[in-house]
């Protein structure tokens, strides 16, 4: 491959670094054409994009990145890389639930809203929510605190006519 078309690739995989909210480094050395596919097919399904890309084209693009010097410890033996651009967390999943029955496929290094992850990481990630489900969290816990402003006012307002009988009946 010459040298410019080199600079093309390593510049459109930049884009796609700064672009996706989290990309994942694997190894994949011993999948078969097969398994390779089914893979492609559940980061398809999911939105991701996943490329194999030569180490030292991903040491180009991730030259101006944060924790480029963290991720190139990473580049060894083939890698591909799954881009996430809506959701950081789903590429964890599906790496995790894959690699269960394909033990060739390994997990090496992610990088996820800018803070690099090692090998080690993988369980960690894969349990995090994503970001639609801690919207519905958040959702869910400021309709609950809504709601319970009335039940609590209504709850004032009785205990004070509660107190304003009793002092009627004091009275008499």
């Amino acid at each position: 491959m010459k040298r410019d078309k080199k600079e093309e690739i390593a510049q459109q995989i930049a884009e796609k670094f700064q672009k996706s909210q989290g990309f994942y480094f694997t190894e994949f050395q011993g999948l078969d054409v097969q398994k390779m596919g089914q893979l492609r097919l559940e980061f398809r399904k999911a939105g991701i994009e996943y490329k194999v890309v030569k180490n030292t084209l991903i040491k180009k693009a991730l030259r101006d990145a944060a924790g480029a010097d963290k991720l190139a410890e990473g580049l060894k033996n083939t890698t591909a890389v799954a881009f996430s651009y809506d959701d950081p967390i789903a590429p964890a999943k599906i790496i995790k639930k894959f690699s269960k029955d394909n033990e060739a496929l390994k997990f090496k290094m992610a990088s996820v809203d800018g803070t690099v992850f090692g090998a080690d990481a993988l369980p960690q990630l894969s349990e995090m929510l994503s970001k639609t489900d801690n919207i519905a969290r958040t959702a869910g816990l400021i309709n609950n605190m809504i709601a319970s402003v009335p039940m609590v006012m209504n709850a004032v307002m009785r205990d004070l006519v509660s107190v304003i009988d009793q002092v009627g009946k004091l009275e008499k």
